[in-house]
């Protein structure tokens, strides 16, 4: 243990701080890194180096090489810079690479080299050039902060969606600030800058001057500031040699360390763990790295090469042409284990598992110790926090069988918090590996979440270890396995030298029906990638036609996408395609389409009833469908036409188009429908009322009902009108009217076709029995017992009957025999009913 805390160094009385090696450089810099602009990437990410010709004191001889690495210093890519000068680099929250030029143009790069895009930061920067630029990062995404030639800052808080922003001014600014930083208060980014020894404050409204709570006096200027990660806390350095620690809002003072050095530092960040009280900076100069915090000493650290600073979540990355180191407060697991003289229950169990491989009794003592206090829950729990933090499997290893020799002696101890930290440190030491190169901490990972670190996995085409990952933690596979793979068939179309035939087979060989992959994704790609005749291929495995269908309009395929949508059944898209094809298409060729697909010209022509009437025209034209042409006239002319001569137009282009169907039946009818129409309006000039779009029918008893009657029945031998409908409008008309002797009148000009019952029926329908009785009397022997019985004469009806010894009438009869009165009546039916039984 005395060995292990060798590297501890305390800061205070309260906490120690420890640096310990990532990696062995392996990068064979040719330049210094104080000559290159540098980025790295938090959470472990890659270093960007692009070597700065445009420093005065160095002229450009060649073009600059950007060069881009992981974390180990492995390359991942290299590419000759042909753009404009560069003023500042940094790293995206997705890992992009935003280089920000003199210009103000942004430039966006992959983490493998490849030109994503780019975006300006507006005119106004582009008149007045860049000085200095900031990449941050918000809860909203990651942003661009300038500071212009005029000494006027714009910011986007969101590359993603570009919204740029001018700050306002600040009074008297005639040179450069000798510091700025971007700070992100109340979900708003600000800007913070130092001129002289005063500080600004600038947000989207105003410029306000603010002061440090608490700060040494005889500050002429600030040097250097710093931001925490999370944007809680700040530090500033000034040319007194202090170093002013507090919250970002600058309301209140954390402490402050005099660190007798006045020369500007290269870099300070904050060093400081989630959820811990202690608060440090980290400051460094060309040779030198201070820890400072609230305590009256430091700890100092020689650099014997030119280092760069990344602030983490949880500590300090250093990298150096040789080395790249972590610096990071002891979390309090460990210190309290591993500390000298612990006697923490951690430490006593750790010491126990230790005994009882060496078969000692001691372990036995240390076990009953730590029992006796009833502490061995909380050892087993000491362990396991402890061995997430240790770096080195083989100390992980160590605490995690001291924690599982303890959990043998517990009766109810969860095994979640074990299983799920040994799964935790097995991810992690695969991705810490120096081909991989991501050092992630355990804090880090817990905050960057499985899934981001997977994309981040895919995003180096990782694949392999990706999936190896994802089935190890039996992620779903909609999660993870297949959405790896659907990024690896992305990144397998790109490769142009493979023919079209053979990626398509193995990307369908690797990934065939797996769940939650979409060809038509990844179709969509190799579109992108100019591969048309590959996606189309990727097309045919996509199981769904509503996704098919959008791409291939998109690549103007658009006879295939009528062709898949036509299988797909789905009427809806159908008629996408179709609306598509009738805009890409001329005319011509888009009904020659149609005729090839009876389906769709169905479906369109139901489209255009509706919508288009004369494109449907043109349909049947061009099909010489004069069955359907001449239907389409003759809705037309009641749709469209108002006028009667328009109409009865219309009426006469259906009638010829019926003729040349070959259809003798509508073609008369319609020639009979215009007669009647031009009879219709003369009768309403003629006789006044309303006649036009009656029916025939309706016209003759509206004539009748006027007491129009010959010109009724002119209008009858005129259109062929059988008698027996004739007498039937007839009766019925004058019956509405209720003109009972012109009624009579008709019933005695000839002899009547439809019987007389009728006028029975129509007469009781009205309520006028005396007329009905009149009417009666006249009905036929097979309709008399019925007429008799509608008029109430139930008794001779059954005289009716019994003469003529119908079954069916008496039975009719003796069912309308109620009460009393007609009981000598029902009596005489069932003797008749009796003796024709006998017989």
């Amino acid at each position: 243990m005395d060995c292990y805390t060798a590297n501890w160094n305390p800061l205070g009385d309260s906490a120690f701080y420890r640096k310990y090696e990532l990696y062995s450089m392996d990068w064979d810099l040719k330049e210094e890194l104080r000559d290159c602009l540098v980025a790295a990437a938090p959470y472990g990410g890659p270093i960007a180096l692009l070597r700065n010709p445009w420093r005065k004191e160095k002229a450009a001889s060649v073009r600059p090489v950007l060069d881009i690495y992981s974390a180990s210093g492995m390359p991942l890519a290299s590419l000759l810079w042909k753009s404009g000068p560069v003023v500042s680099l940094g790293w995206s929250a997705e890992e992009e690479l935003l280089c920000v030029q003199e210009d103000g143009a942004v430039l966006v790069y992959g983490l493998h080299g490849d030109f994503r895009r780019h975006f300006s930061m507006g005119n106004e920067v582009l008149q007045n050039r860049v000085l200095d630029a900031r990449i941050f990062h918000t809860e909203f995404g990651s942003g661009v902060a300038i500071l212009t030639g005029a000494h006027r800052f714009t910011l986007s808080a969101n590359v993603g969606d570009l919204k740029l922003r001018r700050m306002p001014e600040v009074p008297g600014l005639q040179s450069a600030p000798s510091c700025w930083t971007t700070l992100c208060q109340d979900r708003v980014a600000h800007i913070l800058l130092a001129v002289g020894p005063d500080l600004y404050l600038l947000d989207h409204a105003a410029c306000s001057s603010v002061t440090p709570p608490g700060l040494a006096p005889g500050v002429s200027s600030f040097l250097q500031m710093a931001v925490s990660f999370t944007y809680r806390h700040l530090a500033l350095f000034t040319d007194t040699g202090y170093i002013w620690m507090g919250t970002a809002s600058l309301k209140e003072k954390l402490c402050e360390f005099n660190c007798n050095i006045r020369a500007p530092p290269k870099q300070m960040v904050w060093c400081s763990r989630p959820r811990s009280k202690e608060r440090a900076v980290v400051v460094a100069w060309e040779r030198r790295l201070m820890v400072v915090g609230d305590a009256p000493e430091s700890i100092q650290f020689v650099l014997d090469e030119d280092s760069y600073l990344v602030p983490e979540l949880d500590g300090v990355r250093i990298f150096s042409r040789s080395t790249h180191e972590f610096l990071h407060e002891v979390p309090a697991a460990s210190e309290e284990i591993f500390k000298i003289a612990s006697m923490a229950p951690g430490a006593l169990l750790l010491e126990a598992q230790k005994e009882y491989e060496k078969e000692s009794q001691k372990a036995d003592e240390y076990l009953r110790e730590i029992q006796e206090l009833g502490q061995l829950t909380q050892a087993v729990q000491q362990c396991i926090e402890a061995a997430g933090h240790e770096h080195q499997p083989d100390m992980q290893k160590s605490l995690l069988r001291a924690a599982s020799f303890g959990k043998c002696f517990l009766d109810r101890f969860p095994p979640d918090s074990f299983v799920h930290m040994c799964q935790d440190l097995r991810v992690l030491n695969a991705v810490r590996d120096y081909h991989i190169g991501i050092p992630l901490t355990y804090s880090q990972y817990k905050q960057l979440t499985i899934q981001v670190l997977l994309d981040r996995l895919v995003l180096r085409r990782l694949y392999p270890l990706a999936i190896q990952i994802c089935e190890y933690l039996r992620l779903p596979e909609v999660q993870g396995v297949s959405r790896i793979l659907a990024h690896w068939a992305c990144y397998k179309v790109q490769q142009k030298d493979v023919s079209d035939e053979d990626v398509a087979r193995a990307i369908n060989q690797k990934l065939g029906d797996t769940p939650g992959v979409s060809y038509s994704d990844i179709a969509a790609r190799a579109y992108g990638c100019g591969r048309t005749e590959l996606a189309i291929k990727l097309l045919e495995y996509e199981p769904r036609s509503g996704e098919q269908v959008p791409l291939l309009l998109k690549m103007k395929r658009s006879k295939l996408a009528l062709s898949k949508a036509i299988e797909s059944g789905d009427t809806d898209l159908v008629f996408t395609v179709l609306l598509h094809l009738k805009n890409e298409l001329n005319r011509g060729d888009f009904f020659m389409t149609l005729r090839n697909q009876p389906m769709a010209l169905s479906l369109y022509r139901q489209f255009c009833k509706h919508q288009e009437l004369e494109t449907l025209k043109d349909l049947y034209n061009q099909d010489d469908n004069h069955q359907e042409l001449g239907s389409f006239h003759i809705r037309a002319s009641y749709a469209a036409e108002e006028r009667i001569e328009g109409r009865v137009a219309a009426l006469q282009t259906a009638a010829d188009a019926f003729y040349k169907a070959k259809n003798e039946f509508a073609a008369k009818a319609t020639e009979d429908q215009m007669r009647l129409l031009r009879l219709q309006r003369r009768l309403e000039d003629e006789l006044g009322g309303e006649f036009l779009d009656l029916s025939l029918h309706d016209t003759v008893t509206t004539l009748i009902l006027g007491g129009h009657n010959k010109r009724a029945e002119q209008l009858a031998r005129d259109f062929r009108i059988p008698d027996k409908r004739l007498w039937w409008l007839k009766l019925t008309a004058l019956a509405d009217l209720e003109d009972w002797e012109e009624l009579e009148k008709f019933s005695k000009s000839k002899k009547s076709p439809i019987g007389y019952l009728p006028f029975v029926e129509i007469c009781m329908k009205q309520h006028n029995k005396y007329e009905a009785k009149k009417y009666a009397s006249r009905v036929g022997p097979e309709q008399k017992v019925k007429a008799l019985l509608l008029v109430g004469d139930v008794a001779q009806a059954a005289d009716v009957a019994i003469e003529h010894r119908s079954e069916a009438e008496l039975s009719l009869v003796l069912s309308h025999c109620t009460g009393a009165t007609d009981g000598a009546t029902a009596d005489k039916i069932q003797r008749a009913r009796a003796q024709a039984q006998k017989k």
